[in-house]
């Protein structure tokens, strides 16, 4: 690490805590840019798999809850929980480096509001297309 970047438990702070700070010039209110790769795509990836994570528990309790009598039903709950950790760890992995090496490419510094939205978007689109393939089953 250079001297200038934050170590990893800084680097989560950043990342998480999404405070503006004042900017030099303008006056106008900018949080503390992600600069490098890999801040940029632990970013994103942080906040996909959190997002994730928040759709998947309740879901997955809620599938306990409910299947929790049925002989083989209580297993789907273990397979959404899994789905909520396994699809933004593998996906999420990949659709947070492209992301983050577009950034990078085109020079551009992104603050960490941009990674939650960018985040949260991912898991918004993974739930838009499950809710749509099990709408076609039907």
């Amino acid at each position: 690490m250079e001297s200038g970047e934050p170590g990893a438990g800084g680097l989560l702070q950043q990342i998480l805590s999404l405070r503006l700070v004042p900017r030099v010039g303008n006056g106008t209110l900018y949080a503390t840019p992600l600069v490098s790769f890999p801040e940029m795509w632990y970013g994103v990836f942080l906040w996909a798999l959190v997002s994730s994570l928040s759709f998947h528990i309740p879901a997955g309790l809620l599938a306990l809850f409910t299947l929790r009598r049925h002989k083989y039903g209580r297993f789907m709950s273990v397979s959404v929980l899994l789905m909520g950790i396994v699809g933004p760890i593998s996906a999420g992995i990949l659709t947070s480096a492209a992301i983050a090496g577009v950034y990078r490419a085109a020079a551009k510094q992104m603050i960490p509001f941009e990674a939650l939205t960018l985040g949260v978007g991912q898991t918004f689109c993974v739930v838009v297309v499950s809710f749509s393939r099990i709408l076609a089953t039907l």
